[in-house]
């Protein structure tokens, strides 16, 4: 069966939409590489002008439209970074444009899609069923539907990514590719498989959303729950996608919640940059299959990053309660003056920030003449964290550990 899409269509997005957009880095991570044992490379499409990706597809689908298709305007469904894409670039070209929503989504791919002028309509609980109102108000209004990742320019346009990455790292080994709707995986195939046909392409979806994988298994979908990935969190991938997968793509690999997390946080200290769930997958997967990357020369799409402020910030806490630099311990004293003062100057003699202090009195089952005293302290790493606790025990004190790790309780 002949694939609807070619490197010769890659080609000409990329001569389409050149100069444009931002041509991203393509860095080596020495610190990453390191850790996990493989020559790492990270291609930075956060960096873009609206932090993701799908600019590339945006703009090549609109450099496509008649001028009449142009003053009647564009339809888009989107959780996000799709929008945004289609927003900035319509206004760039004076094409109208008007965004359909999941219900929800985060306020800052709200906002900024509204703020890069495109109308914004909220409907339904996913990226599908928002995509049924905006064909419904296309019909309406006489306008373009641009789908976000089974339009075969739209994929050809992500497809330019690859041209990218290879020209300048020739000798990479392994393709690393978040994977929602199978857009960008799929165009990104079919330049690396022309150019290299022994390249390995790894897809990675978030466990919960594992749409592709289900379907190349024969399995009917499965997919739902609130995801960090919400970027890729969709229950069907696109039947043109999924056509050039099942001939082009080596492999797929699914990814928890907390290694998602994790790979947020490990981007933002080592790499210095802000990503979002989905971008981090594949970072994810790479920490996750070590055995599938180990010495390899692995190049891994940062496809956004275009996180809720209030997420990063409680991923960033979770990933320090994961590492042991946030702890909390309950502490048995007796209820004396200067008890208190004994147990902080302990843990300050070990090196302990103490963060937070809360009195367990009524709730306790010790002596009336004790109480229990929760701290939550900041320490180093986890060897750290089990020093204090050695301090602690050291002085006399009962310690127990009440955080919980990865959704095990320890103490």
């Amino acid at each position: 069966m002949e694939l609807p899409l070619s490197l010769a269509d890659i080609r000409r997005a990329e001569e389409n939409i050149r100069g444009q957009l931002v041509r991203t880095p393509f860095l080596h991570s020495r610190t990453l590489s390191a850790i996990h044992g493989c020559e790492l490379w990270l291609k930075f499409e956060n960096l873009q002008y609206t932090a993701s990706f799908k600019e590339r597809g945006a703009l090549t689908r609109l450099l496509a439209l008649s001028e009449q298709e142009r003053r009647r305007g564009v339809v888009a469904a989107s959780a996000g970074n799709h929008a945004q894409g289609v927003a900035y670039h319509a206004r760039r070209l004076g094409v109208p444009s008007l965004i359909v929503m999941p219900e929800r989504t985060p306020f800052t791919k709200i906002e900024n899609s509204e703020r890069l002028g495109a109308e914004v309509v909220l409907a339904g609980d996913s990226v599908e069923e928002a995509g049924v109102r905006a064909r419904q108000l296309a019909r309406e209004r006489g306008a373009t539907f641009i789908h976000p990742y089974e339009d075969p320019l739209v994929m050809a346009g992500q497809g330019t990514l690859a041209l990218e990455m290879l020209a300048q790292v020739p000798e990479l080994d392994v393709l690393v590719v978040p994977v929602g709707g199978g857009g960008l995986i799929a165009g990104m195939a079919v330049a690396a498989k022309a150019l290299k046909p022994g390249l390995r392409i790894c897809g990675v979806e978030a466990a919960l959303y594992p749409s592709v994988t289900r379907r190349l298994a024969g399995e009917p979908p499965a997919a739902g729950g609130p995801t960090i990935a919400e970027g890729i969190a969709i229950k069907e991938p696109g039947q043109r996608a999924l056509a050039i997968i099942e001939r082009l793509v080596d492999e797929m690999l699914l990814v928890d919640e907390a290694a998602i997390e994790a790979a947020v946080v490990a981007l933002l200290e080592i790499e210095k940059t802000v990503v979002e769930g989905a971008a981090a997958c594949a970072l994810a997967a790479v920490a996750e299959y070590p055995d599938r990357f180990r010495g390899r020369r692995v190049g891994a799409v940062l496809t956004g990053g275009n996180i809720d402020s209030r997420i990063l910030s409680a991923v960033i806490l979770r990933g320090l309660v994961r590492s042991d630099r946030l702890v909390r311990l309950r502490v048995a004293i007796t209820d004396l003056p200067g008890g208190l003062e004994g147990v902080a100057g302990t843990i300050a003699q070990a090196g302990g920030n103490i963060i937070d202090v809360v009195h367990q009195r009524a709730f306790s089952r010790l002596s009336v003449r004790q109480v229990e005293v929760d701290f939550t302290i900041e320490t180093r790493n986890a060897r750290h964290a089990r020093a204090i606790i050695q301090a602690l025990e050291t002085a006399g004190y009962g310690v127990r550990r009440l955080e919980h790790r990865d959704g095990e309780r320890v103490e």
